[in-house]
């Protein structure tokens, strides 16, 4: 559950800070996936490749770490 303080009336703040959380969380991702119906075909499908571009940015991070 994300939850946001509004502090001295300033709304246009608070606001900021709930989308940021929102972003975080994968709250904004996860509404457009669900917009439309989508074949288990294709879920999987985006599903290995997400699992694939993870990897990689793991893989590249961990050798910059190491200095391969």
């Amino acid at each position: 559950m994300v939850s946001v303080h509004v502090r001295d009336n300033n709304v246009d703040q608070a606001l900021r800070a709930l989308k940021k959380k929102m972003q975080r969380e994968g709250i904004f991702r996860e509404m457009k996936l669900r917009r439309d119906f989508e074949k288990p075909s294709v879920k999987k499908k985006r599903e290995k490749a997400e699992a694939v571009r993870r990897w990689r940015k793991m893989e590249r991070k961990r050798k910059d770490r190491t200095g391969d």
